[in-house]
């Protein structure tokens, strides 16, 4: 059986690679939704029918488990999914802004994400719930998952365009900044470069990868991984363990899935910023 991970574009790629890396064994589809990406400008009732479409693709191609690997889907439709797929384990992502928070000692926390997702009561509701201190900020940055989308992530313009998002905030004051975009995972170096050394970025994909095992394995449907084995990426260029899709076209063309090779490459960069 498979793991189903999905997201609006490559964001999602964050979530496989980090699932790939704690669970080797595992076999896994990745459905990027390029034919309405991105998630984060559209209408909840449009975002709720895209998910829809791919939870069903999902279920006819066996997946034991489906991570909704993007916020705004999350925030959006998660819980009506869940409601309509009682049988399917279908795990969400949220912005990781309960640690940012008890991490913070104090500092303000500054989380970007899509208007969308700024906006949905799902994270407002998370911010009122962890946040007693008032000091959480969101902030949207939209323009960062089209960069994304046409493999741009260091350059010139992604640079200026977060000085410009950044300008109106007093970074000298905050101690976390939660990326609250599976897209944005890309840009750490960039993030790294322009904030002040003493905030730590922080992201959700390792506790949604941990929450995807102990469901699997709550299931006893976990696949059994050696302590301490992780992935071989070199080896892992030409392995079948995972199938690539775009709105439900599998990937075969070489030079696209050349290119998920070298975006796997700059996420195990990203991973140890």
């Amino acid at each position: 059986m498979n793991i189903g991970i999905f997201d609006s574009g490559i964001g999602g790629m964050t979530i496989l690679h980090q699932a790939m890396t704690l669970m080797p064994r595992e076999n896994f589809i990745f459905y990027a939704d390029t034919d309405h990406v991105p998630y984060g400008t559209k209408s909840r009732e449009q975002v709720i029918a895209y998910v829809d479409e791919v939870l069903r693709f999902m279920i006819r191609h066996n997946c034991k488990a489906v991570v909704i690997a993007c916020n705004t889907a999350t925030a959006v439709a998660a819980e009506s999914m869940r409601a309509k797929y009682r049988l399917l384990p279908i795990i969400g992502i949220e912005p990781a802004v309960k640690p940012a928070v008890a991490e913070s000692r104090g500092r303000r926390v500054l989380v970007v994400a899509t208007p969308l997702a700024v906006h949905e009561k799902r994270l407002r509701n998370l911010v009122e719930r962890v946040d007693d201190a008032h000091l959480v900020d969101l902030l949207e940055l939209p323009g960062l998952v089209e960069f994304a989308e046409r493999g741009e992530f260091v350059s010139d313009n992604v640079t200026a365009y977060l000085q410009e998002r950044f300008s109106g905030y007093a970074l000298d004051r905050y101690g976390e900044l939660v990326l609250g975009c599976t897209h944005f995972n890309y840009f750490k170096d960039t993030f790294r470069a322009l904030i002040p050394p003493q905030i730590h970025i922080i992201d959700g994909s390792l506790g949604t990868v941990r929450q995807l095992m102990r469901v699997l394995d709550a299931r006893h449907e976990l696949a059994e991984t050696a302590a301490g084995q992780g992935v071989d990426w070199e080896q892992c260029k030409n392995d079948i363990c995972v199938r690539y899709f775009e709105s439900g076209r599998e990937i075969t063309d070489a030079a696209k899935l050349g290119r998920i090779g070298q975006l796997h490459e700059r996420l195990e960069r990203m991973r140890k910023i």
